[in-house]
Parts: C-alpha cells; sequence; structure tokens
C-alpha cells in the first residue's frame, strides 16, 4: 500500500494556513475524491500559533459546516451539528477513548445533550461532559499516534520550532494511508530531519551521571 507524498512550499505561517483551506475545500476533494471532513485530517507539531491545532480547527470550522444553526456555546468554543471531533482522555462508562474521531449528529438543548457518532456508534454527552471532546478538523501529530487516516495533511514551519524533530515527522508521514501532502518550508524539514532529539537527550543524560 503506497502513499503519494507531495511537499507544497509556503513560506509564512498565513500562506501555509489559506494553502491548507484551499486543499481541504477544494483541490484534494477534487483532485482524488476524498471528503473534506471524514477522509481529510490535518495533523500539525503544536497547538498554538497561526498553523497550530487551535487556530487551524477554528478557520476548518468556518469553511467547513454546513450547518451552522443549532449550535451550542462552551465557553470560548462554539460547536455545531455535523462538527468533527475528538476525544481527548479515555471514557470507560461511554467506551471512547482519548483520540477517538466522531461527529456530531445531534444537540437536545431540552435534555441538555449532545450525541456523537464514533465509527456508527451514538454516544450521548451531557453539556456539562463536553469538555472531553475538541473539534478535530485538526490536530497534533502527538494525538495521531495509533490512529491511521486516507489523506493527512502536515504544516512545517519554522514557527514550530521546539517541536520540529524527526520523529515527529515520521509520525506525521505515517498516519497517512493514502496521501501526505506536506505545507511548509523546507528549512523545517531541514531541521527536523537532523534533530533525534530523542538520542540527544539520553547522550545529555549520561554525561550529568558521569559528573
Amino acid at each position: 500500500n503506497s502513499t503519494d507524498f507531495y511537499f507544497i512550499e509556503k513560506e509564512t505561517p498565513e500562506e501555509v494556513l489559506s494553502t491548507i483551506i484551499e486543499l481541504v475545500t477544494v483541490k484534494i476533494p477534487s483532485q482524488f475524491g476524498f471528503d473534506a471532513v471524514d477522509d481529510i485530517q490535518v495533523l500539525t507539531p503544536m497547538n498554538r500559533g497561526v498553523i497550530g491545532a487551535g487556530n487551524l480547527n477554528i478557520e476548518l470550522q468556518k469553511v467547513l459546516d454546513n450547518l451552522k444553526e443549532n449550535a451550542i456555546q462552551r465557553g470560548s468554543r462554539t460547536l455545531y451539528i455535523g462538527d468533527k471531533v475528538m476525544q481527548i482522555r479515555n471514557n470507560y462508562d461511554k467506551e471512547v477513548f482519548n483520540g477517538d474521531i466522531g461527529r456530531i449528529s445531534k444537540i437536545d438543548r431540552e435534555d441538555q445533550e449532545v450525541y456523537i457518532e464514533f465509527d456508527g456508534r451514538t454516544v450521548a454527552y451531557d453539556f456539562s461532559e463536553l469538555d472531553e471532546i475538541v473539534l478535530a478538523y485538526a490536530a497534533t501529530v502527538h494525538k495521531s499516534q495509533g490512529s491511521e487516516y486516507p489523506c493527512v495533511i502536515m504544516p512545517i514551519h519554522t514557527t514550530h520550532f521546539p517541536m520540529l524533530q524527526r520523529n515527529l515527522l515520521y509520525t506525521g508521514i505515517t498516519r497517512a494511508k493514502r496521501l501526505f501532502v506536506m505545507v511548509g518550508t523546507k528549512k523545517a524539514i531541514a531541521i527536523s530531519v537532523r534533530n533525534d532529539r530523542v538520542e540527544k537527550r539520553y547522550s545529555n543524560l549520561e554525561s550529568y551521571l558521569l559528573q
């Protein structure tokens, strides 16, 4: 099973962001036939910043949500029917686990419940339990470990400097089953490839132990 691999060079985080939005909403669905929400997963090294998971989710939610009615506001977040969401901690009662991705299928204001469909199974969440889920149009590479997606888009930029590591790059690439698209700078890729920080950490530890 071979994965198609593409790299699109963009210099600024803003250019990376607008390219990702165009890829998700137009280019990849039309050229490869992938569904913009179900098949494409944006994976990013960090949560913060213009091309971190937080902002990517806000921007992708704007362009991917068809059903803008019946929203529920939780703190600074707005959730709609049809939203792609991820469970962020294990919930054994619901049999939903950290990293599981689903879609909101119903918002019931009267009973104060949100229904989320995970792989054809509908799970009810009380409004008070919604801190267990986050938007999942974009997620961190770290959160994606153990999951696979038909198509992965990954921003890579020097603004992600603290997280640019070879194993992170490898994890991102290996999440994609059929198509992997990287958007960003060659410099950020070079930093990642050279930075095998896992090994460095241990050699550092050794020098401390020997003192």
